[in-house]
């Protein structure tokens, strides 16, 4: 079963990779601050109808939960707004490695000190390494 949750992060992966270059290029007829507003607005319709015809959660449940858990969906505006802003500059590729890179950071940082109510991933000298040698390929990357 955890080969399909693998395959699945791939996939979304994949989207994202795709999303970058689309709403870049958006970003370039429309403005920016612009596209992120379009991006955001057609998921959000497609998220409706999808919560109307197949959702079995309690929406109203958004007053039962801590406060800061609510700030998803300005995390994911600021994400589609760096796309949106550095796809154009540098491409996608650049621009996923330094995306990739500061999601594994806070990630390791999260998961071995179990923060945000998360679980205990302890950090060991190989994934320490692993995320050092993330940032090393971003410098490679980017070399002339």
């Amino acid at each position: 079963m955890k080969w399909m949750y693998l395959l699945m992060s791939i996939a979304g992966g994949v989207a994202i990779g795709i999303q970058a270059i689309v709403n870049g290029g958006l970003g370039k007829k429309v403005g920016t601050i612009e596209a992120s507003f379009i991006s955001f607005f057609i998921g959000t319709i497609a998220l409706l109808v999808t919560m109307l015809c197949f959702g079995k959660g309690n929406l109203f449940a958004i007053n039962e939960v801590p406060k800061w858990q609510l700030i998803g969906g300005l995390l994911g505006a600021f994400y589609v707004f760096i796309l949106v802003m550095s796809v154009p500059k540098i491409g996608v590729t650049a621009t996923f490695f330094s995306i990739i890179a500061g999601q594994l950071l806070i990630s390791a940082i999260i998961d071995h000190f179990g923060l945000l109510g998360g679980q205990t991933y302890p950090l060991n000298i190989k994934k320490a390494i692993a995320i050092l040698l993330m940032f090393g390929s971003i410098y490679l990357y980017n070399q002339k």
